[in-house]
């Protein structure tokens, strides 16, 4: 848990709420914050399974699941090759289109060329290529007279992609199964805070939507894990333009280490579904592997 990524704080709520989880089933828990001694740390303590919660870079797109694949160590959720693949929202993109998954139209781009002029006709959203939790996201409207001002830390690349409007709608696969579909509910931008703040955004499950939409958010997510190639858990967020019925729906992107914090949507579908916090971790570390 933890790491050195932007979405430490998540990670490091994950960790702790997987941790009292997995002890309430039983599991002896060690939790490690993640740092560039992490091979000589789980070497001294000798695990069966590394759970790994952590989120962004280094944690989520391919990094540690390679140090974890070289010394041996089983490991929860997705491998290498799909972590890499999911993160990377543009080649994301490339794997959906492939399979006839709906997106919308996207490109990547030079950062200090985003930021001197338009490179897309507004509306648009400007996002890390590699990044989740909304970090670094910025929505140009189009009423917008000028391009946005980037942070500086901003990546040297990023994604500048056509707005979608509508609804936004998430679906957590487990293993083979599509969980179900969450409408999130927000005031304004569904951002960092509107995630990870208590009462930042409303979750209706089952979504309130026409029975075509529900069943096309569960093809879609399904197809999704499997052409991405994840393993165990993933979750696909979607938005959908309801003046368009079926052809309004488009998939943003796949999550192979979805948030486990209290207000993360996950555990809520899981719940829904019948399986409690602790089953689900669990179910999680008995389907460790290396491999995958």
């Amino acid at each position: 848990m933890g790491g050195p990524s932007a979405e430490r704080e998540v990670s490091l709520s994950t960790g702790r709420e997987c941790a009292a989880a997995l002890r309430g089933e039983g599991y002896e828990v060690v939790e490690v914050d993640a740092g560039r001694d992490l091979v000589s740390v789980l070497s001294d303590i000798a695990p069966d399974v590394a759970f790994n919660a952590l989120h962004g870079r280094w944690g989520e797109d391919g990094c540690v699941q390679g140090l974890l694949e070289w010394i041996g160590l089983p490991y929860t959720h997705s491998g290498v090759l799909a972590s890499a693949l999911a993160l990377d929202k543009q080649r994301t993109k490339d794997v959906y289109r492939a399979v006839g998954l709906p997106v919308v139209p996207s490109i990547t781009a030079l950062a200090r060329h985003v930021a001197a002029g338009h490179v897309m006709d507004p509306p648009y959203v400007v996002k890390p290529v590699n990044d989740g939790s909304s970090v670094g996201v910025y929505l140009v409207h189009e009423a917008a007279n000028g391009p946005p001002k980037l942070s500086a830390d901003m990546p040297e690349t990023v994604m500048v992609e056509r707005f979608a409007p509508g609804r936004e709608l998430t679906t957590t696969v487990l293993g083979d199964r599509a969980l179900g579909v969450t409408d999130i509910l927000t005031d304004g931008w569904y951002d960092y805070d509107a995630k990870y703040k208590p009462g930042g955004s409303r979750h209706v499950i089952p979504a309130d939507l026409p029975q075509e939409i529900t069943a096309a958010c569960l093809d879609y997510a399904l197809r999704a894990h499997e052409a991405l190639g994840c393993r165990s858990l993933s979750r696909t967020d979607f938005r959908w333009d309801e003046t368009r019925g079926l052809d309004g729906l488009v998939l943003l992107e796949t999550n192979t280490q979805p948030g486990m914090t209290p207000t993360s949507l996950t555990p809520e579908q899981a719940a829904h579904a019948g399986i409690g916090f602790g089953a689900l971790c669990g179910q999680l570390v008995e389907d460790a592997s290396c491999n995958r």
